[in-house]
């Protein structure tokens, strides 16, 4: 690719033209610029070459000379004669785009170079995008800024599974692997669970961090646990200080339990935080702490935790999809025993306002803290609702005269002083979504939630509604040959940047 300079605003400048180039000299220095293709034919990388200090820049791009979007700040501030590169993503497939650098200097002199076009490739021949459809039923509402993040579960290895659309449903980011979750990190990059894989990449699908399940494996013999993952399963959390922490299956034997008379196989979940070498330096197993004989899903897949939250007071919360709980483990950001500091659901330490034990989640995924004051908390819950418990504690679909099973988007307010939980809010979309699910309140307050299955299998919804009484659909994304393990707004693919719609 040519090198190409752009138009300098610096102090006590002089512009010479040579060949049509606009070269700047000032301060005893030029600035080059070039764009040039990665790896994932959505994804330019934009390079900026000072000759001296070098700066911090970011880049406008968009369909026009208008632009329209950013990307984060990039910095090298004090390096001198470093590349400054700026990975540009968000743009839809075999379109031409107009991209634009803009830089500052530790001095406070600026520049802003010419435009440049970069037209994307196509999506991979290869792999089979989703069927995406959008609609925004109710006239006079707007949906909340951002992107959609999809964490697909396909039918076949053939299909995109982990991708970025904008709210219009046009692809404008993904990875060709299958991930389990993907999740935005704080430094612009994603972590993704690739079941034997724990990865950090870039937007371009780089590597920058692998641990392999041998690798942690390896590191918990060395603790003295006894136990073995199988597989990385269901999320990863990235704490501030670097670590991972993870949910691994592992599998434990038993003989004669009540009602499974011989030997089984028991699977279980152990949570473990991995340090920036791949030593597990905290870890806690389901199997010290629960009762086996609980197992209100039945065995031997007895606990199917699905989620991890860091809480504002350095603890852990674990989903567990298997036994209806939300758990709060002694985290301790590092230094807890690991004791169960308490269970939220049907059958935990809290007390439920109303005591309709129909009212709590079952089957969960996804709890989310909204807000927290003092020892009140606002937590969503995409409630899947499996075996729902009616008033009269029968199970839903147990039976052709149990209730039907039904899932909700719901609110709760729970109460670590009293040990009182209240439902504040639900939405009740009217079908049953058996498995996945997520949801998070979205910056102009309105709530959006995945299920997946809602109607047959490979389908999934997703939907933006008004925090009310009467929640009305603000948009909706319908997935018509894929579920939807998780799907949820992000402002943008980049930390600290909201891009409109």
């Amino acid at each position: 690719m040519n090198l190409e300079k752009g138009r300098v605003k610096r102090p006590a400048l002089v512009l010479i033209s040579v060949f049509s180039t606009i070269i700047a000299i000032g301060c005893g220095s030029g600035v080059y610029s070039r764009i040039t293709p990665t790896q994932n034919p959505l994804v330019a990388q934009y390079e900026i070459l000072p000759s001296g200090v070098t700066p911090q820049a970011w880049v406008e791009f968009g369909p026009t000379v208008s632009y329209g979007r950013q990307t984060s700040w990039v910095s090298a501030v004090g390096k001198t004669g470093t590349a400054l590169q700026i990975l540009v993503a968000g743009m839809k497939p075999s379109t031409t785009y107009h991209l634009r650098a803009h830089v500052v200097w530790p001095d406070g002199s600026t520049w802003v170079d010419q435009d440049h076009t970069f037209t994307t490739g196509a999506l991979p021949s290869g792999l089979t995008p989703p069927s995406l459809s959008i609609a925004e039923p109710t006239p006079g509402l707007s949906p909340a800024p951002g992107v959609e993040l999809l964490c697909l579960s396909p039918p076949n290895s053939k299909m995109l599974a982990s991708l970025v659309t904008d709210t219009q449903g046009n692809i404008i980011w993904y990875y060709p692997d299958i991930a389990e979750p993907i999740k935005p990190m704080s430094n612009g990059h994603f972590i993704i669970n690739a079941s034997a894989d724990l990865r950090e990449i870039d937007l371009a699908g780089n590597a920058i961090r692998d641990v392999s399940l041998a690798q942690v494996n390896e590191s918990l013999q060395a603790m003295g646990r006894s136990l073995t993952i199988l597989n990385f399963s269901h999320d990863v959390l990235v704490l501030p200080n670097g670590h991972w922490i993870t949910i691994g299956q592992v599998a434990q034997d038993y003989t004669d339990l009540p009602g499974y008379p011989g030997t089984i196989s028991v699977l279980g979940d152990i949570v473990v935080d991995i340090d920036p070498s791949g030593n597990i330096v905290w870890s806690w197993s389901a199997f010290d702490y629960l009762d086996i004989n609980r197992h209100p899903e039945g065995l031997p897949d007895w606990t199917h935790s699905n989620a991890l939250v860091y809480t504002d007071d350095g603890n852990l919360l674990l989903s567990m999809r298997n036994q209806s709980w939300v758990l709060k483990l002694d985290y301790a950001n590092g230094t807890g025993a690991g004791d169960i500091l308490w269970k939220l659901g049907e059958d935990g330490d809290f007390t439920l306002t109303g005591g309709d034990p129909s009212e709590w989640f079952y089957g969960q995924h996804y709890p989310n803290i909204l807000s927290v004051n003092g020892s009140q908390s606002t937590m969503a819950v995409y409630d899947d609702g499996n075996l729902r418990l009616d008033v009269d504690g029968v199970a839903c679909g147990t039976s052709s005269s149990a209730p039907a099973c039904y899932s909700r988007a719901t609110i709760f307010q729970i109460d670590e002083s009293t040990n009182l939980a209240t439902l504040l809010w639900q939405d009740l979309p009217g079908f049953f979504s058996f498995w996945g699910g997520s949801i998070g309140q979205l910056s102009n307050g309105d709530v959006e939630f995945d299920s997946t299955d809602p109607f047959n299998a490979s389908s999934a919804v997703i939907m933006e509604v008004t925090p009310t009484q009467n929640p009305q659909i603000v948009w909706q994304m319908n997935i018509n040959n894929e579920n939807a393990y998780r799907g949820y707004r992000i402002p943008s693919l980049y930390p600290g940047i909201t891009w409109k719609q």
